[in-house]
Order: structure tokens, then sequence, then C-alpha cells
């Protein structure tokens, strides 16, 4: 595939060149290839090129003289035809192909017109952005043009926002048109140039704008399936504890939109955390996007599975896609191993599993575009061992059960939510006791009964004694099953950084094995 338009443009030449009868170009931007082929075409000696739309018909590319009135694709065919069987090194681009990808009879038409060229030095160009009929296909070559890379979308902002530094006040530097080039990459020119002009007419650029081009990025995606957009709400969202994932993830957050090809590396590609069920988890997937001010997507992977050969992997493969495209982003995959379990369970489903979690590990590691990955699992017995290997996620963080600072935080969290003020030290440090064993989640339960007594019989009714019932009311997972808890902890051992900071279930740190690195 070709994504860069120096590289694309210099193919193009040698395909024209070698007069290859049949070129397919892959695009959803026809203006943008249209103009590429006009600044090539000067440099073709006697090898006139003619362009068909549907509203205007068939006109020469660079003097726009009208050749053919039909406007009809089929007519446009036939006119193509005639004119290749005529005259030696002409070259015709269709910009509006339908009912190609399969053997139809328009197909066949364009495979006649193809072979004709094939005899008289002709070329027959489709613009599309659906795959091509493979006895098609073959008679000639296929161009991939993506969208503008960062370096392209960097020399578009130059051309937008330099016009109209003398008439306005630009408070963008150097830096902040790179991460500029870098939030919009993955959109199309004019996509890009409608979003800075809509900037420029409140007047200027200010440094507060780079936010607004992730929302204005985000609008452009908002309709497209794959992964579903999850709306953020900062004033309900608030993690306690958890120490150790929140310094790692302070320190990664500048990588992201930072230009790293000099060193040779990657943007951070994501975490994978595991660890007791309700301890916070798929609650961090949306910290991490509300803090790092960035789009959060979820992708479920029970959707994703289809009843016919193949339509897993195509469904996958478009929500990935569609992740790229909305990059930079965060894109939140809750109970990963739930998507994945039969590629480690000998499930009967043809292979597809095993299929999934190879695309998807292809995609995680070899893809280079801002998509930070949160993925979180709860049963790891199911988790593929290939998932855990260094290269995938940049890191693997075991949640575990709230240590007593970290449940004095999380109770004072939501006693300010719910009630709007501290607790007594001393009625905190009960508190703080009768949790231990308690989830994030049996905590929140907890302070959620009496935030209700609150709302149904005023402030005034809650009381010390109130609270006490509340968490005494609470049997914990921990409680009911100590085995799970217990395996699960011994895994997390083994394999994961804790993300509290702290030694999984009190181990001595000492004592703990460091992380196990797959093969």
């Amino acid at each position: 595939m070709m994504s860069d338009t120096k590289e694309f443009k210099a193919t193009l030449i040698r395909y024209l060149k070698a007069r290859v009868p049949f070129i397919s170009v892959r695009s959803a931007e026809r203006s943008r290839v249209l103009d590429i082929f006009r600044d090539v075409a000067s440099g073709l000696n006697n090898a006139p090129i003619y362009v068909h739309t549907l509203s205007q018909g068939t006109k020469e590319l660079l003097t726009n003289r009208s050749v053919n009135e039909d406007r009809s694709v089929v007519g446009a065919v036939d006119f193509a035809s005639q004119q290749i069987a005529q005259r030696q090194n002409l070259s015709f681009i269709l910009t509006e192909v339908a009912d190609i990808e399969d053997d139809t009879p328009f197909a066949r038409q364009v495979q006649d017109a193809v072979m004709l060229a094939a005899e008289n030095g002709g070329v027959l160009i489709v613009v599309t952005t659906k795959p091509v009929w493979g006895q098609l296909q073959r008679l000639g070559m296929s161009l991939t043009l993506s969208s503008p890379t960062e370096d392209e979308m960097l020399e578009i902002i130059h051309e937008q926002v330099g016009a109209y530094r003398s008439q306005f006040c630009i408070e963008w530097d150097a830096t902040d048109e790179r991460q500029a080039a870098a939030i919009l990459a993955g959109i199309s020119r004019i996509e890009a140039e409608n979003i800075i002009a809509t900037l420029l007419a409140n007047g200027g650029i200010k440094k507060a704008d780079l936010l607004e081009l992730m929302h204005a990025k985000d609008r452009i995606f908002a309709d497209i399936s794959g992964i579903e957009r999850v709306q953020v709400r900062g004033t309900e969202l608030n993690v306690g504890g958890l120490g150790g994932l929140k310094s790692w993830l302070d320190r990664e957050r500048p990588l992201l939109t930072a230009d790293l090809r000099e060193r040779g590396i990657r943007p951070p590609r994501g975490v994978l955390l595991v660890g007791v069920p309700g301890c916070g988890k798929s609650l961090s997937a949306k910290a991490i996007a509300l803090n790092w001010n960035l789009p959060l997507y979820r992708l479920d992977l029970s959707t994703i599975h289809g009843q016919y050969l193949g339509q897993s992997e195509g469904r996958l493969k478009e929500a990935l896609s569609t992740a790229d495209h909305v990059a930079p982003c965060v894109l939140w995959i809750d109970e990963i191993e739930k998507g994945l379990a039969g590629a480690t369970q000998g499930s009967n489903d043809g292979g597809t599993s095993t299929r999934l979690v190879g695309q998807f590990l292809y995609w995680l590691q070899e893809a280079r575009s801002r998509v930070f990955v949160v993925a979180t699992a709860n049963d790891v017995s199911k988790l593929p061992p290939e998932l855990l290997r260094r290269g995938r996620f940049d890191e693997l963080f075991f949640v575990d059960l709230p240590t007593p600072e970290e449940r004095k935080e999380i109770i004072n969290i939501y006693a300010m939510r719910g009630l709007k003020r501290e607790l007594p030290n001393a009625l905190m440090h009960e508190l703080v006791e009768v949790s231990e064993g308690f989830a994030g989640s049996d905590i929140e339960s907890a302070v959620r009964e009496v935030v209700k007594e609150a709302y149904l019989h005023g402030d005034e009714a809650v009381n010390d004694d109130l609270f006490r019932r509340s968490f005494q009311n609470v049997v914990p997972l921990s409680k009911t099953s100590p085995e799970q808890i217990e395996n699960i902890r011994a895994w997390g051992r083994d394999r994961a950084v804790p993300a509290s900071g702290q030694p999984i279930g009190g181990i001595c740190a000492q004592s703990r094995p460091r992380r196990t690195v797959l093969a």
C-alpha cells in the first residue's frame, strides 16, 4: 500500500510510462487524485489523459475541453474503447464506477476495454474506494493513496495558516503546528482545510484550539460503524488509588503526539489491565481519555463475530481501520478475554477466534497510528498467551483490591460527590477497617445507599450508624469467593506490574518474581 504522495506519484508515473493497460486507484479523495494526475500529465509526451465524471461527461484533463457529452459510465467506457482503437497512447480516468467488485456485465465491459488498451498502448484508470473484480485487476496494477501523512498535513497547515499570520493573531508555533498535524492525520486534505478555515473564522488561532481540532475530527467520524463513541462526563469521573498506573501514564502522555520517527520508536500503544472485578479497570479507561483530552471509543469484540466465513475478520478490520482514522484517541476494549476466548479453549468456531487474535495482535504491533489501547480482563485464564508477550502492549498492570489508603481515597471521592462533605476522621478510620477486602465497586455501592437516604429523608438523616450499616451489609467477592481472588492474584504476581504501586495481595516486593516475558 502507498500512502506517501511523492511515492504514489513516482509509482503512477512509472505505470503510465510503461503503458500498464489497467490501473485501479484506491482513494476516497477524488479531487486529490486528479490533482496528482494533472501534475504528472505534463511530463507524459504525446499521452493525452481524459477524465469522466457523472456531472460533466468526459473531458480532457489539462484543458478541461469536453470530448464526449454522454455522462453515463457505460457511455464513457464505449467512448474510451472507440478512441483507444483509433489512436495510440490514450489514457482514460473513470471516477465514478459501480458494479466493478464482482463478475458483472459492466466489469466485463471494462475488461474488454482494458484488453483493447493493451493492444494499442492505452490505459484505463478507475478511482474507487472498493476492491476490483479479480480477473480485471490481474490485467493491470493497483495503487492506494491514503490520507495525507503527518508531514503532508504539516504542509497543509503551513499553507492555510501561513497566509493569514500577517492579518490574524496566530498563537501556534512550530511545535503546535506539528502537534496539529499529528491530530489531523487520518482525514482528507479538504477536511483538514475546512477545519483550519473554521478556526480562522473566529479571527485567529489560539493554543487552546488544538483541543478543538480533536473535537472537529471526532465529529467527522461520529457516524462511522465499527467502534462506539463513549461520552465521558468529567464531573462524575475520578479514580481513587492506582498510583503506579497513574505515574506511568503521566510519563507516557507526551509521547503520544510527539514526533518519534528520528528516535526509531513508535508512540505508546496501550496497556492491558487485569485483576479483581470491580476495582476500577473500566473506569481507568474513561479517566485516561478525560485526563489526556482525547476522544474515547469502545470496541466490543462480542459484536464482531458474524455467522459467515470471513465476516468476523472483516468487521474487526473495519473497526481497527476506523480507530486508525480517528486517532489520536483512546480505544477501550472491555473484557477482551470474552471476545478472544475461543483461541485458547479449542472452540468449534472453525478457527475464527484464532484468526481474530492474530489480526488484532498484528495491528497492535505494526500499526503506527496514535491509538492508545486500554484493554481490560477479569478472567485471566482465558487470555491467549500471545496477548501477554512484550511488544504487544506497552505494559501489563494488575489492579488489586484497594489498600487501606486507597479505600480511604475512594470513600472520600464518593462521599464528596454525593454528600458534598468529608467524613470525620474517626468514622473514616472505622469505615476503612470495615471495608477490608472491598472492591471499589463495593465501596461505591455502600456509599450510594447513604446518599439515597440523604436524598429521600434529607441530609440530617445521615449519621455514623447509617454509614456503618451500609458498609456492613455489603458482602464482597473476597468473602464469597476467596479462592477466585487468590488465583487471580497468583497469576498477577508472576506476570504483571501492580497498578497501585504496592505488592499484589500484600506479598513482600522482594519475593515477587519479575514479570515473565513470553516468547
